[in-house]
């Protein structure tokens, strides 16, 4: 069987009443994979923001591998401690790795988190040495429109990200990295210019579909209709 582990920062964990992009993964693999697989993590909760605490299990539907390593607010720099503690726990295959803007907006600059990156594969690798990472480069949000030294800052990290995903791979742990989501358009694929509304949820998903498939054969071509 096949781990899947979600990682990521707000756009992952989702807040309550959503899907999230992982249900909606989750629903394409099962129409396509063609094998026994399981979502895997620590963690379950969708974020609330009547408590600002991760702390609501209020899906939109609920019923699937609700299990993830995701939190409103944490980025490479809170994952990479925790990368090797998770895999261990749930014996984790891959990891699917949604990371990057919160670092360049509140913690870390570009240079400072691609060594993040490079942390989290180490401390991943250390738990599995064949595990597998598929990549989400960071999706510009609306800050990004009207601050352009932060925009400059998601330009260049993306560019180091690619870097190290290219540095890091090797045959018997892969790294992969997703192209952009396609056609992903932050005012009508947001609900508020970051986070991901139906639309954005299918296209993130569709991302990480789109680059398995591709490299691997795993599954099929997404279509967003019937997941």
């Amino acid at each position: 069987m096949l781990r899947f582990m979600p990682v990521g920062d707000s756009m992952t964990i989702g807040s309550a009443g959503e899907h999230t992009w992982r249900y909606r993964l989750w629903q394409h693999l099962c129409a396509t994979h063609g094998g026994p697989f399981a979502l895997v993590g620590p963690r379950e909760t969708l974020y609330d923001k009547a408590t600002d605490a991760p702390t609501s299990y209020a899906y939109a539907d609920p019923d699937f591998p609700r299990a993830h390593l995701a939190g409103w607010g944490e980025g490479w720099l809170h994952m990479a401690p925790l990368i090797a503690g998770a895999v261990r726990e749930t014996r984790a295959d891959v990891l699917l790795v949604s990371l990057g803007l919160i670092d360049l907006g509140f913690y870390t600059n570009a240079e400072q988190t691609a060594e993040n990156v490079r942390k989290f594969v180490t401390e991943a690798r250390s738990a599995n040495p064949r595990i597998r990472m598929v990549v989400l480069p960071v999706i510009p949000n609306i800050r990004a429109e009207t601050e352009d030294l932060f925009a400059a800052e998601v330009t260049l990290f993306n560019e180091l990200l690619a870097k190290a995903v290219a540095d890091l791979d090797e045959p018997r742990s892969p790294l992969l990295l997703t192209s952009p989501p396609p056609s992903y358009d932050i005012h009508t694929d947001t609900y508020d210019g970051t986070h991901p509304n139906t639309c954005g949820e299918h296209k993130i998903a569709e991302a990480f579909a789109g680059a398995m498939h591709q490299a691997w054969g795993w599954g099929q071509t997404y279509v967003a209709g019937t997941s």
